[in-house]
């Protein structure tokens, strides 16, 4: 029991907090307007879609690819990091160090300086959380807070794009500084198992139609129940890759958040506080308690969606719990051999570098007010 507390922290608190506010605010039929259907399908559709994507082997694939022909080490690094940008505003921030960071420890076992490995699994977990928040799509407080403040997707995308345009320079530049060249030999190594065109077909379009959602084109049950139907007749498989915990952890926040507005006190004192300095209250917050529950128990206390949008996405730097996802490469490169002795190398490299692109893209935010 305590394993899988210490696994998934969030969903235990969610959980607490939830059933606790249930004491101070007893369910009544107002609870069924607590939970948001729309952003719960959206996360789920995506999620099912990039699983089945992900058993198609597609990303694995495009990654070889354009691996194949580099034999230099900080271009490996580069490339990892740049795939790791872009590839979060599409596949969510999570579900990109899922796929990529195995498969960048598999290629850069072999290097010969270590520390190379490490700093391009922290930029790459870097890049990921920065990339992720110019999209709607990129992470799930980014869903949220889109449906939430009923966004329109290019107005939400100016909001980030100073900071995603200037993440992706600093993480550029972070690579020359911090990863060692030396020349590699990459074998390009063909797939064990064939791409199905009719299951890739099948996926481009059922995103196509999950993006379509997003845009407010096609109402959300529709095609969560055409998703559902699809991957049940063609990969019943895709449905194992999707986070379940993370879907019951927002309906544990929607039911504290539901009941803390719910209580003039409370809702008073909190407004008070995130009005002041939403951004900065977003940014401090996420270090304690993650951007994505910060994005939702915030929306509750106040009407400054953009705010909260700049403000959770930078708070996805800083501690290693700021952003759940850094938790994933954190997992992956601990269980490499000979890695638990380096450990407080690695939060200390992690923390040090999200902190030094904290303060700079807090500074960027800061000449934009």
């Amino acid at each position: 029991m305590l394993e899988r507390i210490k696994k998934d922290p969030v969903f235990f608190i969610s959980g607490i907090l939830a059933v606790v506010s249930c004491f101070f605010v007893h369910p009544d039929s107002e609870y069924i307007g607590y939970v948001d259907l729309r952003v719960l399908s959206i996360l789920f559709c995506m999620m099912l879609v990039v699983s089945e994507l992900v058993i198609l082997g597609v990303f694995e694939r495009l990654t070889n690819k354009l691996l194949s022909r580099v034999h230099s080490s900080r271009k490996v690094s580069l490339i990892l990091v740049w795939l790791a940008f872009f590839m979060g505003m599409i596949l969510t921030n999570d579900v990109t160090l899922v796929t990529l960071v195995p498969f960048a420890i598999a290629l850069m076992r072999s290097f010969e300086d270590r520390r190379t490995l490490t700093f391009t699994l922290i930029l790459m977990t870097v890049a990921t959380n920065l990339g992720s928040m110019q999209t709607p799509i990129g992470n799930p407080q980014n869903i949220f807070l889109y449906t939430h403040y009923n966004m329109q997707i290019w107005d939400f995308m100016k909001i980030v794009f100073p900071y995603s345009l200037c993440s992706l320079i600093l993480v550029t530049i972070a690579v020359f500084i911090l990863c060692k060249d030396m020349k590699i030999q990459h074998k390009d190594e063909p797939s064990k198992t064939p791409l199905s065109g009719i299951k890739l077909t099948v996926c481009i379009l059922l995103f196509i139609a999950s993006l379509l959602v997003v845009l407010r084109v096609v109402p959300y049950y529709i095609i969560f129940a055409l998703l559902v139907i699809v991957m049940l007749i063609m990969d019943y498989k895709a449905f194992k890759g999707v986070d379940y915990i993370l879907l019951i952890t927002f309906v544990f926040f929607f039911v504290f958040v539901g009941n803390m507005g719910r209580i003039d006190i409370v809702h008073d004192t909190i407004s008070g506080i995130v009005e002041k300095s939403p951004v900065l209250t977003a940014i401090v917050s996420s270090q304690v308690i993650s951007n994505v529950p910060a994005a939702l128990l915030l929306s509750a206390f106040t009407k400054n969606g953009r705010a909260l949008v700049i403000g959770t996405n930078l708070g996805g730097l800083g501690t290693l719990i700021a952003s759940m996802a850094s938790l994933i490469t954190y997992k992956f490169h601990a269980a490499l051999p000979k890695a638990k002795e380096k450990t407080v190398n690695y939060i200390g490299a992690f923390s040090v570098i999200n902190i030094i692109f904290l303060a700079i893209l807090l500074g960027v935010y800061f000449v934009l007010k």
